[in-house]
């Protein structure tokens, strides 16, 4: 079968950074579905992987975000069948999506969206769920309690995680969302997906949310820029606060949040995978949600940018504008 790995950590304007190769079809476990893989998209754990974790040589198959079609079941699965349309994000210990045909536990796969093409719903699994979680479990929301006031702030509201977590947070809660954003067409986009007030992240926090938030922040949703920021969350945030973190950082002031009485939360959606937690199947529960939240037209795909089929020429286009910081909403890649 046709899939794309690398061999060697390069940098992304090396032709081989990433290469097509072709694969022997993988054979599904006892609780796996082998699908026949018709789009995906790039999120920026794929470059951030492809720059950090060398694999001596041996081909590595990146990829988290698919949808496709179930071709084959294991003697286990119980809650899909031949021929289902799924989408899910996969596990990070496993094989990626980029391949023609992929394994993936039952537990973390959804039922695509009626109503969005494949392209579309790829756009969608590892973003919805990290915002899901994000939100309901480590911020502690309840999802449609409405009566659930104050005051959320997002960063990078314009991507992938971002633009999910303004779209959850005005379909299922009550919350103001503020967002940050840059450049014209970020901010845009940061509003459609749910923002009402953007914030511009290359200027000082503090002064802004003040104004369109004066008495001040209940929750932060931090996607990049957890260490720099720390003390303006700190200095934004009211008495008992609550802030999710999801970028990589190796230290930070977690001091500046006591006298507050700040909780500081970690969100990775691969938790549950990595580690196989006994709520493993949450993640398909979550994804059902959000295809019947899809369905029902409260929620869109964050799908902006198709660049073709998946091929290495095309992936490194898309890992490039993805290191760049410059991408909006969500990069799919279709067919091969």
């Amino acid at each position: 079968m046709p899939a794309v790995a690398y061999r060697r950590s390069l940098p992304v304007q090396d032709d081989e950074s990433l290469l097509d190769i072709r694969l022997p079809v993988p054979t599904p476990g006892p609780r796996d579905l082998l699908v026949r893989v018709e789009a995906v998209a790039v999120n920026p754990v794929d470059h951030k992987v492809r720059r950090n974790n060398d694999p001596g040589g041996e081909p590595k198959v990146l990829g988290w975000d698919a949808a496709g079609t179930v071709v084959a079941v294991g003697a286990e699965v119980e809650l899909f069948r031949t021929g289902d349309e799924v989408f899910y994000a996969g596990a990070i210990d496993r094989p990626g999506t980029n391949a023609r045909f992929h394994v993936v536990d039952e537990r973390i796969v959804g039922r695509k969206p009626a109503t969005l093409t494949f392209t579309e719903a790829a756009a969608l699994p590892l973003t919805s769920l990290t915002a899901w979680e994000g939100l309901f479990e480590r911020l502690g929301l309840r999802e449609g309690a409405l009566e659930r006031t104050g005051t959320l702030l997002v960063t990078a509201a314009a991507g992938g995680v971002g633009a999910m977590v303004a779209q959850l947070a005005r379909a299922l809660t009550s919350l103001t969302v503020v967002g940050t954003a840059s450049r014209p067409e970020t901010a845009e986009f940061a509003r459609r997906m749910g923002v009402t007030h953007v914030v511009d992240h290359h200027r000082p926090l503090p002064q802004q949310v003040a104004e369109v938030a004066p008495g001040g922040l209940d929750l932060v949703f931090s996607t990049a820029g957890t260490d720099r920021n720390l003390a303006a969350y700190a200095d934004m945030l009211k008495p008992m606060g609550r802030i999710v973190a999801i970028d990589d950082f190796d230290s930070a002031e977690i001091g500046l949040l006591k006298s507050k009485s700040i909780s500081f939360h970690w969100e990775l959606m691969f938790t549950r995978s990595l580690y196989g937690t006994p709520d493993l199947a949450t993640q398909h529960h979550i994804l059902t949600q959000i295809a019947r939240l899809v369905d029902a037209g409260i929620l869109t795909t964050t799908a902006t940018t198709d660049l073709g089929t998946v091929n290495a020429a095309h992936l490194r286009e898309a890992h490039r504008v993805l290191e760049s910081g410059s991408a909006v909403g969500k990069i799919t890649l279709t067919g091969f």
